[in-house]
């Protein structure tokens, strides 16, 4: 490392700059690297871009920043490796030292080489995806004519946004702009009288006691005067900030520092002092979703250096719901809806700490949108509540699912295996009374079992709460998660299924969701009009159709009406490939030869008949309405929008994390078609070879789609190594014609087998769907039979298509949908074929 640096170090005068100078303790991580993006007001303001390999920071001035739109490639200069601890710098550099100036973590997260970039930096070309709290999805850095001149260019995907639209601006450790660091002190002050004026707001007597205020269970509703936010899968967190000292506490009351001390950074970044933050904890996965188990895994991780590597490699967030104090002030007395203003003045617009959004008086529609995006709920909030420590109804929780923490009492042990746990035995406290719920054994895996056979089997013999002779009783010390379906007339759950230990949590909290939860008054019948949801009307017997005689394919003379009468006729073939996914579409208002512009958040204009279903998206860093088309009404409202190509996620929102199929997309980009057919029947040839069925269908455009149907058995990650282990394969046994190198110039006129078009978020041209070509072609299904040298895009089109559909009376791709094939007994083949 000290020779890569060595630039670095001849730049700067150790003692005179505060900058890090290396020789971190901590290792670096490969399988999730980190990137910083920094903004540096030096000389010239520009934004310092750093990806981490072998140890160091690879780096690159940008001097416009990072553009999210493909088309707008931005010129980056490669300057000298920094070293890894440069990713927490933020402060001055001091007049008379190299680059003098303030800097900013404008960026920061993680990212995943797509290429190999030790060989990318030899030859020209990084591809990545990045996570970050600002920068997502795929990004490329390209090498000019220069040794240091690059263009950082952001890759076609769901982050992607043409035009630019920009980022939250800031750091994402205080919030502030490098515009406004200089003047810190006097924000700081500013935002203390704002606190002092604020009715209720009393002098702050000692230090404020990190005693939560908790939730009751209740049922979703709307009333003018509530708060509605998501509950996110995590810890709660109370952050107590008494000068430069931070606290973490846990809900009940143990410190956490150790656990996250980039939380703790954070905190202690802020502009404000004597603060209490309440709040919520999590990790989020590769898809940006609150994960519980990689949470528990950084919770328990011991040892600083080991603590401190996670903090760069797979950071937390902290949701920050409530400021009990601030600048010397107490105010839990203080309404809520004006604690919140002040918080979302006071926190970064991204970074490791983000304010908790809330929607007023909807609580319905926001439960629906907390239940779709797999999260665990919401809270609703009376407005004007105080803060008050301990259980209130002025906070109502509601499960999206329908789950309960319980106490676990006793184990019922394995049959024919008495040293293992074969079931739980759960209770809760009723009216302070510890009660027997019953037994949970379903959803309990083998990590599960043995975890808690180490927990249990030792521990001391406690009362029977139920004449069940076979449970071992046990004095009450641990919490599970049970999702139950009702409980029984005597109390007990019925088909409970395990989800997992709650370690964040006591016995006591445990208390009866048996009885009927509470309802705040005149809840039930909301005093104004329920807001629409995201679908709150049935859709019309007839959709207007708008301009139908406007010439849209001007080679063949089609109309918008043509087009409009296909995807009506098609619809029962269509409409299985597009129901309950989220689509993005492709509209062309003037025609092909016209503007076009991609959509994916529906506009506001839409009527509330057209289904919408809601994801957050860290890339615009709100939440995104997607269109979903089920029943054929709203396919022709998508038609009659300009819409030609429909595109569709591969997961339904009904299980988002796990796609229907894999595929691989046979790209020829000057490669001639017939090499597209041969390559097709390799793929055929090898899923038969390893028992995997596949289904063909045109792309329309040029090439053409081979999909792979997964039954929902794969996650997209799984998905997207199997299609790379598929293209693999096949280009080793057809290497003069197929290539998985992705830069066009580099193919050398073979057949590109894309993989990369499986994930999360990734895009398929949906089946029937029209095409914005010349010939009006659509992308259409085949039978292995149809992939010949007869075989064409242009064969069929919006004025055959219908016809074809209806002798052949059934979709030859039909069962993509629905098979479930051994993938098990298929992957060991594939790993055999792969290793040889």
């Amino acid at each position: 490392m000290s020779t890569a640096l060595e630039r670095y170090r001849a730049k700067r005068r150790a003692g005179a700059t505060p900058e890090p100078f290396g020789g971190s303790a901590i290792a670096p991580d490969a399988g999730r690297p980190m990137f910083v993006v920094q903004q540096h007001a030096a000389r010239a303001l520009h934004f310092d871009f750093r990806l981490e390999l072998d140890g160091v920071l690879k780096s690159w001035a940008v001097p416009k920043g990072p553009s999210a739109d493909p088309s707008d490639k931005r010129f980056a200069r490669r300057v000298e490796d920094h070293p890894l601890e440069y990713a927490d710098f933020e402060g001055t550099i001091p007049e008379g030292n190299y680059g003098a100036g303030w800097v900013i973590v404008w960026d920061r997260g993680t990212y995943q080489p797509l290429n190999d970039l030790r060989q990318g930096l030899a030859d020209g070309k990084l591809l990545f995806e990045l996570r970050g709290f600002k920068l997502r999805g795929r990004w490329t850095l390209v090498r000019m004519r220069s040794e240091q001149d690059w263009l950082l260019i952001k890759e076609r995907d769901a982050a992607a946004r043409e035009g630019d639209g920009g980022y939250p601006d800031g750091s994402v450790l205080c919030g502030l702009t490098l515009e406004e660091m200089p003047e810190r002190a006097r924000i700081a002050e500013r935002f203390a009288r704002r606190v002092a004026r604020q009715p209720g707001a009393a002098a702050l007597g000692g230090t404020l006691e990190p005693k939560p205020m908790l939730a009751s269970a209740g049922e979703a509703f709307d009333r003018a005067g509530w708060l509605f936010e998501l509950k996110y899968d995590g810890y709660r967190m109370l952050a107590r900030r008494e000068g430069d000292s931070v606290t973490l506490y846990s809900r009940t009351g143990r410190p956490m520092n150790a656990a996250f001390p980039e939380i703790a950074r954070a905190v202690s970044s802020l502009i404000c002092d004597d603060l209490l933050l309440d709040g919520e904890i999590v990790v989020h996965d590769d898809a940006g979703r609150p994960s519980f188990g990689l949470l528990q895994q950084r919770a328990g991780l011991s040892g600083a250096l080991e603590t401190a590597r996670a903090a760069r490699h797979l950071p937390a967030t902290y949701y920050v719901f409530d400021l009990l104090a601030a600048a010397g002030k107490d105010l839990r007395r203080v309404p809520l809806h004006a604690r919140k203003r002040l918080l979302a003045d006071l926190l970064p617009a991204a970074g490791y700490l983000r304010y908790s959004e809330h929607v007023e008086r909807y609580g319905r529609r926001v439960f629906e949108t907390a239940r779709r995006l797999g999260l665990e709920g919401i809270v609703a909030k009376k407005a004007d509540s105080p803060y008050r420590s301990g259980r209130s109804d002025d906070w109502i929780k509601v499960r999206a699912r329908k789950s309960g923490d319980f106490v676990v009492v006793g184990w019922v042990a394995e049959r024919g295996n008495p040293n293992a746990v074969g079931a739980l035995a759960v209770g809760e406290y009723r009216a302070g009374t510890l009660c027997y719920a019953g037994r949970v054994g379903s959803g309990l895996k083998s990590a599960d079992r043995s975890r808690l056979r180490a927990l249990l089997t030792g521990e001391p013999a406690a009362e029977p709460l139920a004449d069940d002779k076979e449970i071992h009783w046990i004095i009450p010390r641990y919490v599970c998660e049970v999702e139950f379906r009702e409980y029984t007339g005597q109390g007990h759950l019925r088909q409970p299924v395990f989800l997992r230990l709650r370690d964040d949590k006591r016995p006591e909290e445990c208390v009866a969701h048996f009885d009927a939860p509470p309802v705040p008054e005149a809840a039930a019948v909301a005093d104004t009009p329920t807001a629409p949801s995201a679908v709150s009307a049935p859709p019309p017997d007839e959709v207007p159709i708008s301009n139908p005689d406007k010439v849209y394919f001007p080679e063949k003379g089609l109309t918008k009406g043509q087009l409009i009468d296909y995807y009506r006729r098609i619809a029962p073939w269509m409409m299985p490939y597009l129901k309950d996914r989220p689509l993005v579409l492709t509209r062309f208002p003037d025609g092909i030869h016209g503007k076009r512009f991609y959509q994916r958040d529906a506009p506001g204009f839409v009527p509330d008949w057209v289904e919408r279903h809601v994801l957050w998206s860290e890339s615009a860093e709100r939440e995104v309405h997607y269109f979903v088309a089920n029943d054929v009404a709203t396919l022709i409202y998508l038609a009659n929008m300009g819409t030609i190509p429909i595109h569709a996620w591969h997961s339904r929102t009904t299980d988002l994390e796990h796609p229907d199929w894999c595929v691989l997309d046979l790209d020829p980009k000057g490669a001639p078609f017939r090499a597209v057919v041969e390559v097709a029947l390799a793929v055929r040839a090898l899923t038969e070879e390893i028992g995997l069925p596949a289904f063909p269908k045109t792309s329309g455009a040029s090439g053409l789609h081979v999909l792979i149907p997964l039954g929902g058995q794969l996650t997209h990650d799984q998905a997207k190594t199997l299609g790379e282990l598929l293209a693999r394969v096949v280009v080793s046994r057809l290497p003069e014609l197929a290539t998985i190198t992705r830069a066009v110039r580099r193919r050398e006129g073979k057949v590109y087998v894309d993989y990369l078009q499986n994930g999360h978020g990734k895009l398929l041209v949906a089946p029937f769907s029209a095409r914005a070509e010349p010939a009006a072609s659509v992308s259409m299904p085949l039978t292995w039979q149809e992939v010949n040298g007869r075989l064409s895009n242009d064969r069929f089109t919006i004025e055959n298509a219908v016809r074809r559909m209806s002798r052949l009376r059934t979709d030859p791709m039909a069962d993509v949908l629905g098979l479930e094939p051994d993938l098990h007994r298929a992957l060991g083949r594939l790993l055999e074929l792969t290793s040889r």
